[in-house]
């Protein structure tokens, strides 16, 4: 399951991280974002034990989505020991989602 966070919470649970996680930068009033959740659903499940999923509501938490200059939602990050290194924009299909994550496991 994807865990909302806040940009208090940001640091300890993705930029202190180890291991890989995934961010759905988001809104609700934002139609591709509601499509693009159940898919980030469907991998947070698919991948439990292997990647930790985070949603971020950018409305409530401007400070981090300035930080990586989110200009245009939905946006998924992938970091990587905290540092962010992969980036889609808009409804992608869930198996573009599963396919980066994959590769950036090394699996």
């Amino acid at each position: 399951m994807a865990h909302n966070i806040t940009d208090a919470e940001f640091d300890a649970k993705v930029a202190n991280a180890k291991g890989l996680a995934l961010v759905d930068f988001w809104a609700p009033w934002c139609g591709p974002c509601r499509m693009l959740g159940p898919e980030v659903e469907k991998l947070s499940e698919e991948m439990a034990g292997k990647i930790e999923v985070f949603k971020l509501n950018i409305d409530e938490n401007r400070q981090t989505a300035a930080k990586f200059r989110i200009m245009s939602i939905p946006t998924i990050m992938w970091f990587k020991d905290g540092k962010p290194v992969e980036t889609v924009m808009g409804a992608v299909p869930f198996e573009l989602l599963k396919e980066k994550t994959t590769k950036l496991l090394g699996e």
